[in-house]
């Protein structure tokens, strides 16, 4: 920390890995309830060392044409892992949900967590040479603040009221206190650029351990070692090639035959399987990410709460982890958060299947009886065409006329998510509360693809932020939690396990369910045999 005269105002945090659970323990203490962990990487302490050299070569599913390298378009996994793959943010999470200094090599804050220093590390060069400075920071922060970004993580930059640079030091100043500032911080679209990446944002430069070499968007995607990265515990291969492969049978094939080292989104139908194979192993891990159903909470005939409760009630949840997911995963219960998340409250009623009430909220809707177009495609998530063809057959034991319409992978997140009334998506999730609701359920978020606009849940997500008190934010939540399931326009049938299959080549796996492919990091922090 370089403002040392500020040590009688800021509390400084550990550089020693703490749970955030444990520090919100002490917050009564310490004045706030963040967390930032260690110095050294989560990974640190291996059985072996790392072995230098080789291509790693990944087969990834949730590639598009229309895909872009600019960090703040990020939309589906191929973007993520380009993103991760050259770029780095100020803090990670860990697996064990502690955060991990990348970019910034210390944070304090005043007590009541208004005002937040990130001191930047020094040294670190960007792939064009450059290097990198708080300006930088501040200028990346500041576009993603911009509407006009269209960024992903702008819903979690709309509580700031200033920025600005002090020497080497990054300030935030914030219009609402919130302890999971750093938490947000680590949103993968926040990739450091220079100049904030204003100049050419879709340049795919970053500070990394690769820098891209080629860029064909839904096709494939080739890095090589970046010489100058600045962290020698990662970045053990000469380089990274990325196929996008969308077809689930040939993206399995791929692994098997070796021509790829790792894939994404293994079919929880074909895991058993394809973990049998000789040379390979499935890796799964529970986390925070879900498969999910959205309607529109401003566009007919959704804008009727009573249609979008009989949706709700009209959903096999049961029968769809059982048949979709078959073990990989657990029901949902229309919030996009489990008991992965700190402060979730267990004690929500579960919402079952129940015909019954379903025709009730639909007769009680006065819906003329046309057919509801649910729009889906196979990319939308491993098994989403079979899923809404049990949605539609649980809802016609109800009487609702829900009609599929299958449409192509290609452009799906660009034509129909975000766009069409009512279609299947997917959540990654996010590492805490917060950061999930401020991301898509915010009423002023970009992201927000259900259109959901309560001027309550608002005005609890800004107070949770301020609350030091895990009862009472506890409680905050499970407030917000409630009207999201009763008024909002998600259905939220299933949280899924991550499932990868990964060749016996690859060594020094960790497994991390804060996002797939361990948290995006298997090219940072893997190697080959």
């Amino acid at each position: 920390m370089t403002n040392k005269n500020k040590t009688s105002t800021y509390q400084r945090f550990s550089r020693k890995g703490l749970s955030r659970r444990s520090l919100l323990g002490r917050a009564s203490v310490l004045g706030l309830g963040a967390l930032i962990g260690g110095g050294v990487p989560f990974s640190a302490a291996l059985a072996q060392e790392p072995v230098k050299g080789g291509i790693l070569k990944m087969g990834l599913g949730g590639g598009e044409s229309t895909e872009s390298l600019d960090p703040a378009m990020a939309l589906v996994q191929v973007a993520f892992h380009t993103t991760r793959t050259f770029g780095e943010t100020l803090l990670d999470v860990n697996p064990d949900g502690s955060l991990d200094m990348r970019l910034a090599t210390d944070v304090s804050s005043s007590p009541d967590a208004m005002t937040w220093t990130f001191a930047i590390r020094e040294g670190v060069k960007f792939h064009d040479g450059s290097e990198l400075t708080a300006d930088d920071v501040l200028e990346t922060m500041r576009r993603h603040s911009d509407e006009d970004s269209q960024s992903g993580a702008l819903g979690i930059m709309k509580g700031i009221k200033d920025m600005r640079v002090e020497g080497g030091n990054f300030i935030v100043e914030l219009a609402e206190a919130n302890a999971d500032l750093p938490y947000l911080m680590s949103d993968y679209h926040l990739v450091i650029q220079p100049n904030g990446g204003r100049d050419n944002p879709g340049a795919g430069i970053g500070t990394g351990p690769y820098r891209v070499v080629e860029a064909e968007p839904g096709v494939r995607y080739t890095f090589e070692k970046f010489a100058d990265y600045w962290d020698d515990s990662r970045g053990h291969f000469d380089g990274v090639e990325f196929a996008v492969i969308n077809d689930a049978t040939a993206r399995n094939a791929a692994l098997q035959s070796g021509q790829v080292h790792i894939i994404n989104q293994v079919a929880p139908k074909v895991a058993g399987l394809l973990g049998r194979a000789p040379g390979l192993e499935v890796k799964s891990v529970a986390g925070r990410g879900h498969y999910v159903f959205i309607m529109h909470c401003d566009t007919a005939p959704f804008d009727n709460a009573d249609l979008r409760m009989a949706l709700k009630y009209a959903i096999n949840r049961e029968e769809m982890v059982d048949k979709i997911l078959q073990g990989y995963g657990s029901v949902g219960n229309d919030i996009p958060i489990n008991a992965s998340y700190p402060l979730f409250d267990d004690t929500r009623p579960q919402r079952a299947y129940d015909p019954e009430l379903a025709k009730e909220f639909y007769e009680k809707s006065g819906h003329d009886g046309s057919p509801i177009v649910l729009r889906v495609a196979e990319g939308a998530f491993p098994g989403a065409v079979d899923a809404a063809q049990l949605f539609q057959e649980s809802a016609r034991a109800c009487g609702i006329p829900l009609e599929i319409s299958r449409e192509p992978d290609d452009g799906y997140w660009s034509d129909v998510w975000n766009v069409e009334p009512f279609c299947a998506s997917y959540w990654s999730g996010r590492p805490v509360q917060d950061q999930m609701y401020a991301t898509a359920y915010l009423s002023t978020a970009d992201w927000n693809d259900t259109r959901f606009d309560n001027a309550e849940f608002d005005a609890k997500l800004v107070e949770a932020r301020a609350e030091l008190d895990q009862e009472k934010r506890k409680q905050l939540y499970r407030e917000m939690a409630d009207i999201l399931a009763d008024e909002g326009g998600l259905i939220c049938p299933m949280f899924n396990d991550f499932i990868e299959g990964v060749s016996d080549q690859i060594q020094g796996w960790e497994e991390s369910g804060v996002l797939e492919v361990m948290n995006g990091l298997a090219p940072h922090k893997c190697w080959l045999a």
